[in-house]
C-alpha cells in the first residue's frame, strides 16, 4: 500500500485488520494545523493534527537539521526513557538555505533498511505489531518512488493518522501566495484554505502575532496536550509509534478523540 504525499485527503485505513479503530465520521469544520512534515511524528504533534480538520503541510520553508523533518526518537516498549534516534541521511543541495521540499535522501536504500530494521527491533514483539506494521509498510513502499526526505516524512505522518481513523484534509503550502513575515504567512495560509480557526502549539504561541489572523477573521487557539496519563508523559519527546505499539490503535484513537473533544470546547470558548 502506498501513500502519495500530495493527496488532498488522508490515506486509506490501516492494514492492521480487526485491531484498527472505526473510521471517524467526516468533519465539516474549518480548523487547521500548519506543520512541517515530521518523520513518525511525536504524539504531541499527532494529537494536534488529529484535532484539526485540515493539515497544511509546511514544506517550502528552510530545512532544519536539528528538527524532526528527517529524524525521530524511538522509545523502548518496556521503558519509554530508553530511546534511540532514527534518522534519514539527508543531502541539502543548497546548504543551510535548502527548503524542506528540496532536501534529498543521501542513501535511500540504506535509509529504508534502517527504518525497517529499527522499527521492527523496537516494536516487533508488541502485541500490536500488526498496527505498527500497517504504518510502516506504506513508508517503506514510498522509498521506491521518491528520494525526497519530505515525502517519506509526510507519508509516515499520514500513515499514523490513518491508523487512528483521522479523515481530515491534507493541503500544502507550496505555490500558495502569502505575505512575508512568520505570522503573516501562517495567517495567509490559513485564509487561503478557508480555515477560520488556527491551532497553535505552545512553542508557536511564544512568537505568534494574532493581528494578521484577526485581519482574516481567523481565531488563534492554543493547542495543549495532556500530561497526566502515562501515554502522554513522553508525548513531546518520542515518536507516536511508541504509543501505538504500547496501547494499540483503538486505545490510542480514543485518547486522541478525547484531546480533540477538549480542544473543540476550547475553540468554542475562544469564538
Amino acid at each position: 500500500m502506498s501513500l502519495p504525499p500530495t493527496s488532498a485527503s488522508c490515506v486509506p485505513g490501516s492494514t492492521a485488520g480487526s485491531s484498527s479503530p472505526e473510521p471517524a465520521p467526516p468533519r465539516l469544520g474549518s480548523v487547521c494545523a500548519i506543520h512541517r512534515p515530521n518523520l513518525f511524528p511525536r504524539l504531541s504533534t499527532l494529537a494536534k493534527l488529529y484535532a484539526a480538520d485540515r493539515w497544511i503541510v509546511l514544506d517550502d520553508v528552510q530545512f532544519v537539521r536539528r528538527d524532526y523533518q528527517h529524524r525521530t526518537r524511538l522509545a523502548s516498549l518496556r521503558d519509554p526513557c530508553d530511546r534511540q534516534w532514527l534518522s534519514l541521511s539527508t543531502h541539502l543541495p543548497r546548504g543551510r538555505s535548502t527548503l524542506i521540499l528540496d532536501a534529498r535522501l543521501a542513501q535511500p536504500h540504506r535509509c529504508r533498511r534502517r527504518v525497517a530494521g529499527l522499527v521492527r527491533q523496537h516494536y516487533g514483539r508488541s502485541r500490536h505489531w500488526d498496527a505498527v506494521h500497517g504504518v510502516l509498510e506504506p513508508v517503506l513502499d514510498r522509498f521506491s518512488a521518491t528520494d525526497r526526505t519530505a515525502d517519506i516524512a509526510e507519508t509516515s505522518a499520514l500513515a499514523l493518522l490513518s491508523s487512528v481513523g483521522w479523515r481530515g484534509e491534507v493541503l500544502h503550502s507550496t505555490a500558495r501566495r502569502t505575505r512575508d513575515g512568520r505570522s503573516q504567512r501562517l495567517a495567509d495560509l490559513a485564509a487561503t484554505t478557508g480555515s477560520t480557526v488556527y491551532l497553535c502549539g505552545t512553542g508557536g504561541m511564544r512568537y505568534l502575532k494574532v493581528e494578521p489572523f484577526a485581519e482574516h477573521r481567523i481565531t488563534v487557539v492554543p493547542f495543549r496536550t495532556p500530561t497526566i496519563a502515562p501515554v502522554w508523559q513522553a508525548a513531546h519527546e518520542v515518536s507516536a509509534l511508541w504509543a501505538l505499539a504500547s496501547t494499540g490503535p483503538s486505545s490510542l484513537a480514543e485518547a486522541l478523540r478525547g484531546v480533540a473533544s477538549a480542544q473543540q470546547n476550547s475553540t468554542e470558548s475562544h469564538a
